[in-house]
């Protein structure tokens, strides 16, 4: 049988994941389906196979890969690299590359574009069924953008082809037993769509969980303003059942992202005659709607899709299941003239006093239970924005980060208002109706509405949570979480409102330890048999003035790399001791479930104190009650093996602290808080070393950072091997999704 290389979306059928991969075949699946797919062409997973073969390069990659231990980080990376090398200065061969630039061509004139005129295309990797349990979890699916010519086009294609030994991919077939011969890998490539106009739609209302109501968005140019919330899109909202027009709320667009003559992107102004108008016209609008209902019939689900529309025609960009439903409970309308309007991004109603936010200053004015007013928040107002009953933004639409945030928080919020900050000011008590996107003056005697949180669905891979109020602690536990990954002290002290360090200034250290055991057996008692790690206090010096006898905690230039942790536990030995106290009575009164961490950690030396401390209290730490360590300094990642032998249950990265510190980035900071990555190589690099270390010794590793809500440092996590994620329980659900999916596709 002759060997194809070259297999177009439109002769691509349900059999050939192993021909095209799975992103190939999904491309087909909807191409064939008569959705509006951009067109395209998959280089099959055989022709990777010819290329290693008749250029001879199987033989050195073998050679290469002759008696690697993959433990052995450094040289793991080193063969890696020079494997993606070879491969990427390899010439490919003269029949294959005559079928690939002869597809590339083809697809010039299919796309309406004059023969030989080279266009736009965006060259992917696709796993085969093969080799989709390693290398999707191994970093290893490569994509490249706006590429065009033919040489940038066979340059990308072995890149592709080079991913799939990058050090990560080789080091999860080795630990899952796949012969690096046998896993094969096809590239996609397809036009790319410059559009006039683009957006998303959603083919149920993610904001009211209305099932029969499809939300369109639109702006003009390219999509990425809609989804970031640059720029506040048109919305329209349509009639499933009867397929018309209920809605539409135009918003002024002074400017577009747009494609420039090099693939880079370029803002530019939007005439005046046109930044009024309706974005679609009702045309466009019906087509899209369509094409919604469409996808989520072909899905058998909800579905958030991205589109763009190039000269009139319509592409379905992007496609993927709405992930954060909750049952609905119709309010009724709160009474009263609106003083803002907007658009619904999370349901609810909320009574509160406005505050304000402009900058990073104004975060700390915001209490409990106040309504959060802002232009447009961003992920460093996330702590603000729990402490709210509800949130306002000028701008946005309902893929901004106010609308993601609040929706997964569950916290009624209205977003794209255009003036609330304006209208609004400091002290005054609004109601927040967002299920009908209003803000009037005064407090509602309607309640917030309450939406269950489904329960967690069963990971090998524990999924534990992060939590602070033991009083949530019964109602945590019905998510049915595997534990508490990370409890703070923190909230317990200020809730208390007397500093623990008065605590001991007056010789109170047992009614420390008292208030700390009285609060923390509700969590106990929550979650029986679960395991509950605390964490000693690991209060900064400029946190707590409020509290009595704040004001005698000392300034610092920087608090936040500052006196605290446990190098302010080994100074101040009877605040860590009264803590330790707190967890071995526990024990005694038959919670055997809790264990301790300590924070901020830098040297072995610390754990060795800390336990010697725990050792005057009667306890032997690790025999008689689990203890950890926080790794959130780049020195705990570099010191881990002493740690490790020295003798600790577990350690949990605090991601936070360690992506600021390994960054050297204040994630407080506005100006750079683009530059936060948890993600970041040098991060990973770091949890994969210590992850690797532990393994040797035999102990737990966790995660209860932020971080471990991110799906794909979910993915990345599962794939190393980490015991547990710590997450918030309104992510629970979407992250057992995540987990559960990567789990499966490691062991198929």
């Amino acid at each position: 049988m002759e060997l194809q290389r070259i297999k177009w979306f439109k002769d691509i059928s349900k059999d050939d994941i192993g021909k095209v991969g799975g992103k190939g075949l999904n491309l087909g699946l909807m191409y064939n389906a008569k959705l509006p797919v951009p067109p395209g062409f998959c280089i099959t997973a055989q022709t990777y196979r010819e290329f290693i073969v008749k250029t001879g390069i199987v033989n050195d990659i073998q050679r290469i890969l002759k008696g690697l231990n993959v433990e052995d980080t450094k040289d793991l990376q080193e063969r890696a690299n020079q494997i993606q090398k070879l491969i990427v200065k390899t010439s490919v061969t003269d029949e294959i590359k005559h079928e690939i630039l002869e597809a590339y061509s083809a697809l010039n004139t299919e796309t309406l574009f004059a023969k030989g005129k080279d266009i736009f295309v965006a060259v992917r990797s696709s796993a085969t069924a093969e080799d989709l349990p390693s290398a999707s979890f191994a970093g290893q699916q490569a994509t490249f953008l706006n590429v065009k010519g033919q040489d940038q086009l066979i340059k990308a294609v072995r890149m592709c082809w080079a991913s799939l030994f990058t050090a990560r991919a080789v080091y999860y077939r080795v630990k899952n037993n796949f012969d690096h011969m046998k896993v094969l890998i096809s590239v996609v490539v397809q036009k790319m769509v410059n559009s006039e106009k683009a957006g998303i739609m959603f083919s149920i209302n993610p904001a009211t969980n209305i099932r029969n109501e499809i939300v369109v968005e639109a702006v003009h140019g390219l999509g990425e303003t809609a989804v970031s919330g640059e720029i506040n899109p048109d919305i329209y909202i349509v009639n499933k059942d009867e397929m018309r027009i209920k809605s539409r709320l135009l918003k002024m667009q002074k400017w577009g992202l747009f494609r420039g003559a090099d693939g880079s992107n370029i803002k530019q102004l939007i005439p005046e005659n046109i930044d009024k108008r309706q974005v679609l016209d009702d045309n466009e609008i019906m087509q899209l709607a369509k094409y919604s209902k469409q996808l989520e019939e072909h899905y058998g689900k909800p579905q958030d899709s991205e589109w763009a529309i190039e000269d009139h025609e319509v592409y379905i960009v992007q496609t993927r299941p709405v992930t954060t439903l909750h049952e609905r409970k119709v309010n009724e309308e709160v009474e009263g003239d609106a003083v803002v309007k907007g658009q619904t991004a999370s349901s609810g109603v909320a009574s509160g006093p406005v505050k304000i936010v402009f900058s990073m200053d104004d975060l700390n004015k915001v209490n409990s239970g106040d309504i959060l007013v802002t232009p447009m928040t961003n992920p460093d107002m996330v702590v603000a924005m729990k402490k709210a009953a509800a949130i306002i933004t000028d701008e946005g639409g309902i893929t901004s980060h106010a609308a993601i945030i609040s929706r997964e928080m569950q916290i009624p919020c209205i977003v794209g208002t255009e003036n609330a900050t304006k209208v609004l000011s400091d002290g005054v008590v609004v109601t927040v109706d967002a299920t009908h996107g209003k803000v009037i003056f005064g407090r509602s005697i309607i309640e917030k509405e309450k939406r269950e949180i489904k329960q967690k669905l069963p990971t090998k891979t524990q999924l534990k949570l992060i939590m602070d109020i033991p009083e949530l602690a019964e109602e945590a536990a019905k998510t049915g979480a595997d534990g508490i990954g990370l409890f703070r002290l923190e909230m317990l002290i200020a809730e208390n409102g007397i500093h623990p360090a008065e605590y001991i200034r007056q010789n109170k250290d047992d009614e420390y330890t008292d208030l700390l055991v009285m609060r923390l057996k509700n969590v106990g008692d929550a979650f029986k048999g679960k395991p509950i790690w605390i964490r000693t206090s690991d209060i900064r010096t400029d946190e707590y003035r409020g509290l009595n006898g704040g004001d005698k905690e000392p300034h610092e230039t920087d608090p936040m790399i500052g006196w605290h942790g446990i190098r302010r536990g080994l100074d101040e030995p009877r605040i860590l001791k009264a803590e330790l106290n707190a967890i071995k009575k526990l024990h005694e009164k038959g919670y055997k479930n809790f264990g301790v961490m300590i924070p901020f950690v830098i040297r072995s030396e610390e754990v060795r104190k800390a336990k010697e401390i725990f050792r005057s209290l009667g306890v032997e730490p690790v025999k008689d009650i689990p203890f950890g360590v926080m790794i959130e300094t780049p020195a705990s990642c570099w010191v881990i093996e002493e740690i490790c032998k020295e003798g600790v249950s577990f350690v949990s990265f605090g991601t936070n602290d360690l992506t600021q510190l390994t960054l050297g980035i204040d994630r407080n900071n506005e100006k750079i808080a683009n530059l936060f990555d948890e993600m970041h190589p040098a991060v990973l690099g770091e949890i994969m070393g210590v992850v690797r270390m532990c393994r040797q010794y035999n102990i737990e590793t966790s995660i209860c950072g932020q971080a471990g809500g991110r799906p794909e440092m979910a993915k990345f996590l599962v794939g190393i091997g980490i015991g547990s994620l710590s997450v918030n329980r309104d992510v629970i659900y979407k992250i057992s999704e995540v987990v559960k999916q990567a789990e499966e596709s490691m062991i198929q």
